[in-house]
């Protein structure tokens, strides 16, 4: 059942001629982590700063933890923690002295914040290092402190904008496991902002495609995948042994199986596009016809297929709204 946490009702944000967030409405639920995924100049950080009632919205609405963040910041801020991309320490103090300076920022007395600070450098792999002055730590050794600063308020919900950029691959498989065991041990519902797909497809139960300040498109993995590409039907990929003869008198059979509507062939290899999923039927038949099968898929389709369609289909009718901007204005002469 949906439990959401974070809900946006037609947020808008006009600069003089930029529309940087176009009408969005989207609904995150409790316990999730949802990465909102696109290029950099998308409007992701501009609807991050609406969330945290950094920026006053055009128009619409975004409520957070069930407080409206354009007239109740402040709770909003008690609630959420907020890790930007650029990160910003004092040099000449330890991991420890920063971190517990925030502890006390945050109402903790000296004793709660050095505890509660030493607790956190732990959890984020930073222990060793709690005495070492910040202006030494490396761009993910920094994240990781930006993290436990984040979490020592001990927030329901944290926003991450851009997490992983300038962090070594090691360094950026490490921070997002990370992630991954904090919402699932603490249960925190996690918004994370990126242009990287890999790492945004790595630990998001759902995403949300934005392009231009609008949102394309959310959802999980699948269900976007099958709302773009199975519009017409499952595909099933089956790879055979047999000669292309052979493979060849396989494909007629199969096109003549109830619900197939099309089988191409490539080299040993069968595309089979079905109106329904019947990948058991499709292997029982080859199986039984005596074919030599060596494999068998369902295709899926990964986050990078999905975005680079999305971002397809809105150019392809961008340049469709302008051709008709073009047209009507001809019109509009002509008349004249």
């Amino acid at each position: 059942m949906n439990n959401p946490i974070i809900k946006l009702r037609g947020l808008s944000k006009h600069y003089k001629n930029k529309i940087a967030v176009d009408n969005l409405s989207l609904e995150i639920n409790k316990g999730e982590i949802f990465g909102l995924l696109g290029p950099n100049g998308a409007g992701k950080t501009t609807t991050i700063l609406m969330l945290l009632g950094l920026s006053e919205p055009t128009s619409g609405q975004a409520h957070v933890c069930g407080h409206d963040a354009t007239r109740n910041p402040i709770a909003v801020k008690k609630k959420v923690g907020y890790l930007p991309d650029n990160l910003g320490f004092y040099g000449n103090m330890t991991a420890l002295e920063n971190l517990s300076f925030v502890g006390r920022l945050n109402g903790f007395s000296e004793r709660e914040a050095e505890a509660k600070a030493i607790e956190l450098l732990e959890i984020v792999g930073l222990k060793n290092n709690a005495n070492q002055k910040t202006t030494t730590f490396s761009r993910g050794m920094k994240q990781r402190l930006g993290l436990a600063d984040v979490l020592i308020k001990e927030p329901e919900v944290i926003i991450l904008d851009e997490p992983t950029l300038g962090i070594d691959p090691s360094g950026v498989k490490d921070f997002l496991a990370l992630i991954k065991k904090l919402n699932e041990e603490q249960q925190l519902t996690v918004l994370l902002s990126s242009h990287h797909l890999h790492h945004v497809q790595q630990i998001c139960d759902r995403v949300g495609i934005f392009v231009a300040g609008k949102l394309l498109a959310s959802g999980d993995i699948p269900s976007l995948s099958k709302q773009l590409f199975n519009k017409n039907g499952y595909v099933t990929l089956l790879r055979l042994q047999n000669s292309a003869e052979a493979t060849t008198q396989l494909k007629y059979d199969i096109e003549s199986l109830p619900g197939v509507q099309e089988v191409i062939m490539t080299g040993n290899e069968l595309e089979v596009i079905s109106v329904q999923e019947q990948t058991a039927e499709m292997v029982k038949h080859v199986v039984g016809k005596g074919y030599g099968l060596v494999g068998v898929e369902q295709k899926t389709y990964g986050l990078d297929e999905i975005y680079l369609e999305y971002f397809k289909n809105e150019k392809n009718q961008d340049v469709s709204n302008e051709k008709s901007k073009r047209v009507s204005k001809k019109t509009f002469f002509k008349r004249k």
